[in-house]
């Protein structure tokens, strides 16, 4: 693998861990506001 395969290959690993870990805090936050509607009484009927 050339130096330039190497670098290409540790963007896309930089990028898709930062992309992870934004998914599993949006995820997190959504979870919060959900169980605190749902204390206040005000959570959405599906």
């Amino acid at each position: 693998m050339s130096n330039h395969a190497a670098y290409i290959l540790a963007a896309y690993l930089v990028a898709a861990a930062i992309l992870g870990g934004l998914v599993i805090a949006s995820l997190g936050a959504r979870n919060r506001v959900r169980r605190e509607l749902a204390a206040r009484g005000l959570e959405k009927r599906r």
